[in-house]
């Protein structure tokens, strides 16, 4: 019978090989074929599906060998700003494709930690609901408590056996791999790889101590304590330990059933809206947010329909509900002079300053050293004006068209790339990705800027900064007015007229003009996530990147 670390040691060496495999099949298609003038269409062409190969070989060694390496899928199929889509789509199945461990041993640890179980449960159902990278859940009924019929219904969350030995072999192998991918000078050039690594371990660790997962809960209770509309499951101290944890058990609808949240009288765009608040107290306000809002960890509890006062005609309207949010492990502090620069990013944004929002980006690290911060702020500038006021589903779905034409204007921009990803936004930037991802199956009409602008206001209401302080709260909320109020036609002429750029068009030269609008109309329908991970330019500078490689 193979020990413990013999059999860590095949793990380990078993994830070095696939990673070197992949490295290597990069280095001949891309560094040697891909740059061979015979061979260079060739590779052009067949990119999508090697690399939709390569992502489904690491899926099904993730659901073979469990542990982190499903944990590293889940986090990837998410990051669609950072990677192709040949590879995010083979990875969401890792999100369900989870198998449970035998429940045989998942027991024993369950003895171990809470003693005789007969004590504590009335009953607990002998298989999972629910199966995780790390653990997984069963659901139960506590003894009743004295003068009580009936236990409180619970779900049982406990560690899968060895799990700490499996991540600890399985990081010390991606740290090799982390290392082997910064001898590639453009990703060495933009990515501080082993620190994105050790910052994701953190993170990984942390979710393994479920007694840190039962503060979370309790911390994102007293967050959300003053509205009554958003529920957070109680936790079960007294059962629960640094391996098992206890809670109550919300069972409800999820909040992608579209079809179920408008059956059960449910407005959606009801629940979007709640869901973007939620997340705007947790990362503006709190400092401290849920950085796992995947469909599976939230929730929608109808409540009783309204009844109608007496004698009242009857009004169709929709049906109260609450938004649930379980799995607690995955929670992020933002640190302080993160949070003020997003603070300031969102400020910029209400008020379209482009050089102010420039400089917030700089300070949260986006640009490279020796940026030119002017030339930047004038594509922000462009990019702001022509993606101002539309709705979510404009934003999610660019015209590439429009996109190149930005992309002409700037194609120094392009060229030189002087973007970096910031260690502390990788779980930030997930968060926010996915967040954008629900709302708009929620409700593709929304209009952001309109919550853009209420955060914006009560930013400057409660916790501005200084700066904007000083200037005074009413001249600031009065700079405000004319973005919420004047049209945006209106609005835009106005500001061309104050920067000296309004031309009087002659009658004569009808064709120039119609030609200037044609090209006016192109500029826009970004898809763009407002702090996400590299900014509104770099989501465009990316996408160019991927047609210039093309086209080569």
């Amino acid at each position: 019978m193979e020990t413990r670390t013999t059999i860590d040691q095949l793990r380990y060496r078993r994830i070095l090989r696939f990673f070197a495999g992949v490295i290597a099949h990069f280095i001949w298609w891309e560094l040697v074929m891909g740059r061979m003038p015979v061979t260079r269409q060739r590779a052009l062409a067949t990119r999508p599906q090697r690399l939709r190969v390569s992502a489904r070989e690491f899926r099904v060694l993730a659901i073979e060998m469990g542990g982190v390496l499903i944990k590293l899928g889940q986090f990837l199929s998410s990051r669609v700003d950072m990677l192709p889509i040949e590879i995010t789509q083979e990875l969401q199945g890792l999100q369900d494709e989870v198998p449970p461990a035998d429940s045989g041993p998942v027991f024993a640890m369950l003895r171990e930690q809470l003693g005789d179980l007969s004590r504590r449960f009335e009953h607990i159902e002998p298989e999972p609901v629910a199966a995780a990278s790390l653990g997984q859940v069963y659901r139960a009924r506590l003894r009743p408590a004295p003068g009580m019929p009936d236990g409180e219904r619970v779900v049982v969350k406990v560690q899968r056996p060895h799990i700490e030995a499996l991540v600890r072999t399985d990081l010390a192998a991606l740290r090799v791999v982390a290392r082997w991918v910064m001898r590639y000078k453009p990703i060495r050039k933009r990515a501080n790889v082993p620190a994105l690594m050790e910052e994701f371990a953190r993170t990984l660790w942390e979710e393994l101590d479920y007694n840190a997962e039962a503060e979370n809960a309790a911390r994102f209770a007293e967050i959300h304590a003053d509205d009554p509309r958003i529920y957070i499951p109680n936790v079960y101290r007294q059962h629960s330990t640094a391996r098992v944890v206890v809670l109550e058990d919300v069972e409800a609808l999820k909040i992608a059933d579209v079809g179920a949240l408008t059956a059960a009288g449910i407005d959606t765009k009801e629940v979007a809206d709640l869901l973007l608040d939620a997340y705007f107290k947790q990362v503006f306000v709190a400092e401290f947010f849920h950085a796992d809002p995947h469909p599976g960890n939230l929730f929608i509890r109808p409540g009783p329909p309204a009844a109608p006062a007496a004698g009242a005609t009857p009004v169709t309207s929709s049906r109260p509900f609450q938004l649930i949010f379980v799995d607690f492990g995955m929670a992020v502090r933002v640190p302080k002079t993160i949070s003020e620069n997003l603070r300031k990013v969102l400020i910029s944004v209400t008020q379209r300053d482009a050089h102010q929002l420039t400089e917030a980006y700089r300070d949260l690290g986006f640009f490279l050293p020796g940026a030119d911060l002017d030339r930047i702020t004038e594509a922000q500038e462009v990019v702001l004006n022509h993606i101002w006021g539309r709705n979510l589903l404009d934003l999610t779905q660019p015209d590439p068209r429009e996109i190149e034409a930005i992309g002409r204007e700037f194609r120094d921009l392009l060229y030189d790339f002087p973007f970096q990803l910031p260690q502390d936004f990788i779980y930030l930037g997930r968060a926010l990705g996915m967040i954008s991802g629900l709302v708009s199956r929620l409700d593709p009409q929304i209009n952001p800027w309109r919550q853009i602008e209420r955060y914006g206001e009560q930013l400057l209401r409660n916790q501005g900064l200084q700066q904007w302080r000083d200037r005074g709260l009413a001249g600031l909320l009065d700079m405000l007015r004319p973005y919420l109020d004047t049209p945006m036609r209106v609005q835009r002429l106005l500001e061309e007229a104050e920067k000296g750029r309004l031309r009087v068009q002659l009658r004569s030269d009808k064709e120039t003009l119609r030609q200037q609008e044609r090209l006016e109309r192109r500029i826009g329908q970004l898809g763009w996530s407002i702090v996400g991970a590299a900014g509104i330019l770099s989501a465009t500078l990316v996408y160019l990147d991927r047609r210039r490689e093309k086209r080569e």
